[in-house]
C-alpha cells in the first residue's frame, strides 16, 4: 500500500529539497513553506517565518479566529509532520518547522499585544527552550521517539509537536514570572 500516508519504507534519511517540498502538500506544511530547507538553524528559520506570518495576519484576524487557525493548525500539522517524517524516514527531521511555527503562534497570540521588544524577547525565550530542551522540554522530546527499526507512525508525528508545545508553556511562564514580578 503506497499512498501519502503509507509511502514505501525507506532505510536511509532523506535531504528534503525544494523538489521534495513541492511533491506533496504535506510538505509544504511541515517544512514552513520553505523556511525549514534552510541550511543553517531551520528551527530558527521557521520560527522567523511564524513570526512574520503573525505580525501580518494578526491585526487582520480576531481572537475567535486566530483560536480556530490554532486548532486547525494543530490537527492539520499533527498529520503534516508525520507525514513528512515518514517520507524523510526520519522520527524528527531537523526540517520539520511546523511545530516551530505552531508553538510561537501561540506564544504571540498570548502574550500580545506586546511591542516589538516584547516579541524578540518571546522569540529569544521560545528558541531558548526549544533548542536547548532544559528539564520538562527534553522529557517531551523523548516521550513519543521511535526506537530504532520502529515504523515513524502518528505518536512520532504527534511528538515533533508535543515538545515544541511544551517550549512554548514554558516560554510562556517565564513572560508570565516576568510580568509578575
Amino acid at each position: 500500500m503506497n499512498d501519502a500516508l503509507h509511502p514505501p519504507v525507506r532505510t536511509a534519511p532523506r535531504k528534503p529539497t525544494v523538489r521534495f517540498l513541492l511533491s506533496n502538500p504535506a510538505h509544504i506544511i511541515a517544512l514552513g513553506f520553505g523556511s525549514g530547507l534552510s541550511p543553517v538553524a531551520p528551527g530558527t528559520a521557521g520560527t522567523l517565518w511564524a513570526w512574520l506570518a503573525f505580525v501580518l495576519l494578526h491585526p487582520r484576524m480576531p481572537d475567535s479566529q486566530w483560536a480556530i487557525v490554532m486548532a486547525l493548525s494543530l490537527v492539520v500539522g499533527w498529520w503534516a509532520c508525520t507525514v513528512t517524517a515518514r517520507n524523510l524516514a526520519t522520527a524528527d527531521p531537523s526540517p520539520v518547522v511546523w511545530d516551530e511555527v505552531i508553538a510561537f503562534w501561540l506564544v504571540l497570540w498570548l502574550v500580545m499585544p506586546v511591542g516589538l521588544w516584547g516579541q524578540f524577547a518571546a522569540f529569544a525565550l521560545f528558541r531558548f527552550f526549544d533548542a536547548a530542551k532544559p528539564g520538562p522540554v527534553a522529557w517531551a522530546d523523548q516521550l513519543f521517539k521511535s526506537r530504532r527499526g520502529q515504523p515513524i507512525g502518528w505518536a512520532q508525528g504527534f511528538g515533533i509537536i508535543f515538545d515544541d508545545l511544551v517550549a512554548a508553556l514554558c516560554t510562556l511562564l517565564v513572560i508570565a514570572l516576568w510580568r509578575w514580578l
